[in-house]
């Protein structure tokens, strides 16, 4: 692997104090709790802070944005060396999940510099990359150097719950701050995903987000006839709603393959030394997809999960004593959607749910699909290549959603591009929401040297 010591874009003695902030930087942020435990409740003020001192420090100007008490956002521009040139948005959550300290090696909000590793919650979602665009930006304004295009760098609250605090109402309240900017970078892509050849040569993957599956988080509600638990009661919401979350839970859905999903099964069996024809004669989806990615084996979990529209129980409520029939039961429903798959996502719930039970989105986010043959997939291309050069870029949709869901509606495509370099053994989709989360500080010090490339180079 390339060594990422040194760079032609500045000094060895100026990558040494970034490479120490980097590191710091990902430690005072973990240290800042910024726990999201859902409904409003979370403090992002302080982790908001500390940004803005950071930023303030390097000679930009940051704007501090309160949507509500504590709910505190940080949004400031960095001006290009290219005036005509269009915005480019960097944005990163402040905000993490919980955390059960008893569970952990190391105390989640101790920020420990470990075994080449900080650990704690956010050393991957995504305090990591919040600390090297806050490193990279310091660096910039000590050398004099900077971004080709302008870069509008947001560091948000809300991420982890829906957003409402966060860039939902920054789009909704402050759209003219992003006037400019048609693309963005956030999480979850560029980092290091180790696979193998059939024949057992390693290959090191860097999956890249070019698309999102839609976030569909519904509510079910069933009315029934309130009574006596001891008397036949054919009309029991508590049945009608078990009848229908199990019908949700065993359903197939169809395989639904995008433009992303398609080029990244065939650039992934490239990687690995395979040829993939999906338009073959006799290739069929529903009965080849499956055997096909069992066959790129680790590497097949890169699209498995962006395959089709998905829908998961993931909560029930009904009753308060077990000899009392209640009138109500409720239950939540985790959904995904491809890009392409709401109209038949709404329809199959119509049909899953049934009469008895009534269906409503508590959560609503579009999904999303970037283009792969674009001037800026490809620079993000070569700013991974150029500090991993047998490394294999590859083009995937998420899972999940980010904050680049909100941005889209003021025209910003999105893309996962949050660079990692990760070692052998370390997997990186386990830490995310996991125990034990953390980052390598070599991981960390190539990131930052990726993102410098790509933000002075992008067309």
């Amino acid at each position: 692997m390339a060594d990422i010591q040194g760079t032609d874009r500045t000094g060895d003695a100026d990558w040494a104090i970034t490479d120490e902030e980097v590191v710091a930087f990902t430690s005072d942020l973990i240290r800042i709790d910024t726990t999201n435990r859902g409904g409003g409740d979370c403090r992002e003020r302080p982790a908001a802070e500390y940004v803005a001192e950071r930023l303030a420090e390097a000679g930009v100007e940051p704007t501090l944005l309160e949507s509500a008490p504590g709910r505190t956002n940080v949004v400031a521009r960095i001006p290009g060396s290219d005036p005509g040139a269009p915005g480019l948005l960097v944005h990163g959550h402040l905000d993490v999940v919980p955390a059960d300290p008893a569970q952990w090696r190391v105390h989640p909000f101790s920020g420990e510099v470990r075994d080449g590793m900080v650990w704690g919650r956010g050393a991957v979602d995504m305090k990591n990359t919040n600390a090297m665009v806050l490193a990279l930006v310091r660096a910039w304004g000590r050398t004099g150097r900077g971004p080709r295009r302008d870069v509008v760098v947001a560091f948000t609250a809300d991420e982890e719950d829906s957003a409402a605090y966060g860039a939902d109402w920054l789009v909704r309240e402050h759209a003219g701050l992003f006037e400019g900017c048609t693309e963005g970078i956030g999480e979850s892509g560029g980092y290091t995903f180790h696979a193998a050849t059939p024949g057992g040569d390693p290959v090191r993957l860097y999956p890249i987000g070019a698309g999102e599956r839609g976030s569909a988080w519904l509510r079910l509600t069933a009315h029934g006839t309130a009574g006596h638990g001891s008397k036949a009661n054919p009309d029991n919401a508590v049945g009608e709603l078990a009848a229908a979350v199990a019908r949700i839970h065993r359903h197939r859905w169809p395989v639904r393959l995008t433009s992303t999903t398609r080029a990244a099964i065939t650039e992934i069996a490239a990687a690995l030394g395979r040829k993939v024809d999906l338009d073959a004669p006799g290739f069929s989806p529903e009965l080849d997809i499956d055997p096909l990615l069992e066959s790129l084996g680790a590497a097949g979990a890169l699209v498995g999960s962006t395959l089709r529209n998905s829908a998961n129980p993931t909560m029930l409520e009904a009753g308060y004593k077990v000899n009392v029939i209640p009138e109500t039961a409720t239950a939540g429903v985790d959904g995904r959607v491809v890009p392409g798959g709401e109209a038949e996502f709404a329809s199959t719930m119509d049909e899953l749910t049934g009469d008895r039970v009534a269906w409503e989105y508590a959560h609503h986010s579009v999904p999303l699909l970037s283009p792969v043959e674009s001037p800026t997939f490809a620079a993000m291309r070569a700013a991974l290549l150029a500090h991993d050069p047998d490394g294999q870029v590859v083009p995937v949709c998420l899972t999940g959603g980010t904050d680049a869901k909100q941005f889209s509606q003021l025209g910003i495509t999105g893309y996962g591009f949050s660079p990692l370099r990760m070692p052998p053994g370390l997997d990186l989709a386990p830490l995310y929401h996991g125990v034990d989360e953390r980052v390598p500080v070599d991981g960390l010090r190539f990131g930052a040297r990726v993102l410098d490339r790509f933000l002075t180079t992008v067309e």
